[in-house]
């Protein structure tokens, strides 16, 4: 129900042509005193421990450059002594769109990009020959000659 009554009041705080909140009790169907009831009401416990969850959470997500996950994050709560769950955790990284960037592993490079120029184009891209045996080209896989002199498979 309170999906409803939040729905009220932001339509009618944010829009400068909202109908009024009589009327839009009347069309969702909610009595008008109850949303006067939730709107004076003061927030939940459970509501201001998931906002300071939040304060943490974004903390210990910004500490780790935005590559912790929800369970880095939970276990980075546990460190600090902040009792939550697990999926509470994955729970408010969504609200919140904190998504993880895991960093590329390094990786050793045998070669140094760009050193060695480019590969020269020995016969222009043209394949044809005038006489056999005048140009060859191979691929980088190794092949097999069968007793007939055929290329068997590996």
């Amino acid at each position: 129900m309170s999906e409803v009554y939040e729905f009220i009041d932001v339509e009618y705080a944010t829009s400068e042509a909202a109908p009024a909140i009589t009327l839009m009790c009347r069309w969702l169907e909610v009595s008008k005193s109850g949303y006067y009831e939730w709107r004076s009401r003061p927030e939940s416990a459970m509501a201001k421990r998931r906002e300071e969850l939040k304060l943490l959470i974004k903390k210990a997500f910004d500490d780790s450059d935005g590559t912790y996950g929800y369970r880095r994050v939970w276990w980075q709560l546990a460190r600090w002594g902040v009792q939550a769950g697990l999926e509470l955790v994955r729970a408010l990284m969504r609200e919140l769109g904190l998504v993880a960037c895991q960093p590329r592993p390094w990786r050793p490079s045998t070669t140094q990009q760009g050193h060695n120029g480019p590969i020269p184009d020995l016969v222009n891209r043209d394949f044809t020959a005038d006489a056999p045996g005048r140009k060859w080209s191979a691929t980088s896989r190794m092949s097999r000659r069968g007793k007939d002199g055929f290329t068997s498979p590996p």
